[in-house]
């Protein structure tokens, strides 16, 4: 029989949990307290008839005793832990880490997606696999559900925060889902389970995975350079996709703790502050087994359930393979809501459609679309390479009933072409240059890496990027012509349209490899790992400037990123373009046969040209900085000035003060090179956009007024 923790520490934890001390058991097994001190310290073990009375004394059954992988339910039982109010009287009105992210399945399935595939347990060659499920509970599971998670513990503290609804966001969002359950009947959750991954490893208090998730802020601890997740914030997502903010999770380890590693059970509601029967409570609570080395035994820590707990609050798991399962409780996703309802008022002619089946078929489609659309790298294997990745969704009703068959998202499906390129890197098929449809064109990229803490004055090395270019041949497609970037966890970072591509260019996609993802052999992989993580900012939607590539590097080492860009840019115009014809080639019977008379050419302007700014349009961001998109006029000429665009602030006297650019990216009809505007010939009109750095304003965005001017050369102030 399989058997979990020491006896010793095991038996310790029972009698706190049942409040006893080793006396009072040594009386009721008529025993001496010498020998229960000798049980607890492991120098001896109880014989198999005293097992027996050991487990009626603790109030379980005997195989509970001997297998010791869960705790008996005697003593403290499962229960919600409130975290009390600040004696300081201070008040939190929500998790300011839920704030930044939507309510939103497609971005909860990119940072929980992220997060198993940063967890992945690497030894054994095998992907991560990942199931979402989609499961709406009504009638008497739904009954059965709430009684399992103690809703009438937990009703008082909704009612408060729904009494604050007017008053504050998130008690507008719990008094919707809230109601939404009562009035509809029903209830809507998400599992998220993977599996061959770590788990929630460590202690309850103590540093380590289980902490970081279930009991603190803005604690990354992913491993590795090639890690997506870096600022410890995607977590939120699971509860801000709650409408309940609640999430219950069921863990099973990789690295056993308390000597058993499978179904590990805790619980955390995010709510804002509240009065409950006179009481204040400051936010979060916990619903586990009350740890009776708390104060009071108040405070709630996970627990060792069994398979029947599991169940009935629909965490169980398939297998003992190491993962973690979190299940959302009132899962909503407004982007789904708003769509669905767009489809019923243009199709009155559909009858007999449940809203809430539509509901849950609509977040189906769309966390596939956006598990496609992101992994689909991580979901692909080729030449000896296998996939990190394995995905599906399903969507269930009251456990039994099938509302969509699972799906495993396949992405020669969801991104035909870019799997096509990808697997030919793999393969080595790769062409330099294509001339045959299905073909995969192949370019090293220069990604020039700058010292630590050097800017643009020194440069570690060189790292070659690699891009991969097909065509383009499904709907799937879309958009076209445009470059997907990723590096070693191979989730796409970075979705760009080539901008100013030759007329009549083919349709095609683009893939650009960066840092491990290039290959573990490409020179400066890990240095071009740790830079590019650097440059991502929260969201892990692009490459540019942050605080912590400020930091670490300079305010202008995003520079190495635009330049990157070009770079890029500049080699798929190359790869894409068409050959030029020879003068005999085509057409020769059609040009004897006209007759064209020429007009004289215009006169062009012999020397340079400086262009010039003619429309600017401007607003302030989130972050508090100026967001321009411009457009220049270009003179007809031979030679065209590079022109650098200067952000300052306008003041009543004196010089106006220089503000640093966060971001510059060219739209049409021109490139930016470090800073530089450059202009091809023949070109009349240019548009690019920008975004200031913060961090260079001298005073706040609201209380100022923005000059920008185009200035020839570098932009100096001179």
């Amino acid at each position: 029989m399989e058997t979990g923790e020491e006896f010793g520490p095991w038996l310790a934890r029972q009698l706190k949990l049942a409040g006893k001390t080793q006396a009072e058991l040594a009386q009721e097994l008529d025993m001496t307290r010498a020998a229960v001190s000798a049980w607890i310290t492991g120098r001896s073990t109880p014989r198999p008839t005293v097992m027996a009375d050991i487990a009626k004394a603790l109030g379980t059954d005997l195989g509970t005793v001997h297998t010791r992988t869960t705790d008996t339910q005697a003593g403290l039982p499962v229960t919600w832990y409130h975290r009390p109010g600040y004696p300081d009287g201070g008040r939190e009105l929500g998790n300011a880490a839920a704030f930044a992210f939507d309510a939103d399945v497609q971005v909860l399935a990119r940072e929980t997606c992220q997060n198993s595939l940063d967890e992945r347990l690497t030894g054994n060659g095998r992907p991560v696999r990942v199931r979402y499920t989609l499961h709406e509970l009504t009638g008497e599971h739904l009954d059965a559900f709430r009684e399992a998670i103690l809703w009438n513990d937990l009703f008082p503290h909704y009612s408060a925060v729904s009494e604050l609804a007017g008053n504050q966001k998130v008690g507008r969002v719990v008094d919707a889902g809230v109601r939404d359950m009562y009035e509809k009947g029903r209830l809507v959750l998400l599992r998220i389970d993977d599996y061959n991954a770590s788990g929630l490893t460590g202690d309850d208090y103590a540093d380590g995975k289980f902490a970081a998730v279930v009991r603190r802020q803005l604690e990354s601890l992913k491993s590795g350079r090639s890690a997506g997740g870096s600022y410890g914030l995607g977590k939120a997502t699971l509860w801000a996709t709650s409408a309940l903010g609640l999430v219950l999770i069921n863990s099973t380890l990789s690295v056993p703790h308390e000597g058993r590693t499978e179904r590990r059970v805790i619980g955390r509601l995010e709510l804002p502050w509240r009065e409950v029967d006179g009481r204040p409570y400051a936010g979060p609570a916990w619903f586990g087994r009350p740890d009776p080395n708390s104060q009071g035994a108040e405070v709630a820590r996970s627990w060792w359930a069994d398979e029947d707990t599991v169940e009935r609050l629909r965490l169980s798991r398939d297998g003992d393979e190491p993962g973690t399962s979190f299940l959302i409780v009132g899962a909503h996703d407004v982007a789904s809501l708003e769509a669905d309802h767009g489809d019923r008022e243009g199709d009155d002619a559909e009858e007999g459609t449940d809203e809430d089946t539509r509901d849950i078929k609509r977040m189906h489609e769309r966390l596939v679309q956006a598990l496609g659309r992101d992994f689909w790298a991580a979901m692909t294997g080729g030449g000896g390479r296998l996939p990190l990745l394995e995905v599906s969704v399903r969507a269930l009703r009251n456990d039994n009933e099938v509302v969509v068959e699972e799906t495993t998202v396949d992405p020669t499906v969801e991104q035909p072409s870019r799997t096509r390129a990808l697997k030919a890197f793999y393969e080595g098929t790769t062409v330099d240059r294509l001339t045959e449809a299905g073909q995969v064109a192949i370019r090293s990229v220069p990604l020039r890496l700058p010292l630590s803490g050097g800017g643009t004055s020194g440069t570690l090395g060189t790292h070659q990027a690699v891009l991969l270019i097909t065509d383009a041949d499904s709907d799937k497609d879309r958009p076209p012509n445009q470059v997907h970037s990723l590096r070693g966890n191979r989730m796409t970072v970075r979705r760009a349209t080539v901008p100013n591509l030759p007329l009549g260019t083919n349709p095609f996609q683009g893939v650009l490899l960066a840092g491990e993802a290039a290959g573990e052999s490409a020179p400066f992989a890990l240095e071009a790992e740790e830079f590019l993580r650097a440059a991502e900012p929260p969201e892990h939607d692009r490459w540019g400037q942050t605080e912590e590539l400020t930091l670490r590097w300079s305010p202008s080492a995003y520079r190495r990123i635009s330049r990157l860009t070009t770079e890029v840019n500049s080699a798929v115009r190359e790869l894409v373009a068409r050959p030029k014809r020879t003068r005999g080639e085509g057409g020769e019977a059609l040009r004897k046969a006209l007759t064209v008379k020429s007009r004289p050419k215009a006169k062009v302007p012999t020397g340079p040209v400086v262009p010039v700014l003619e429309g600017l349009q401007a607003e302030i961001g989130e972050a508090g900085e100026w967001r321009i998109t411009a457009e220049v006029s270009i003179p007809r000429g031979d030679e065209i000035v590079p022109m650098a665009p200067v952000a300052l602030v306008d003041v009543r006297s004196g010089g106006r003060p220089k503000l640093e650019w966060a971001e510059l990216e060219a739209i049409d009809g021109c490139e930016i090179d470090e800073g530089i505007l450059r202009f091809a010939p023949g070109v009349r009109r240019a548009t690019f956009r920008g975004a200031t750095d913060v961090t260079s304003h001298p005073v706040r965005t609201a209380l100022t007024r923005l000059v920008l001017e185009l200035r020839a050369g570098r932009g100096s102030d001179a």
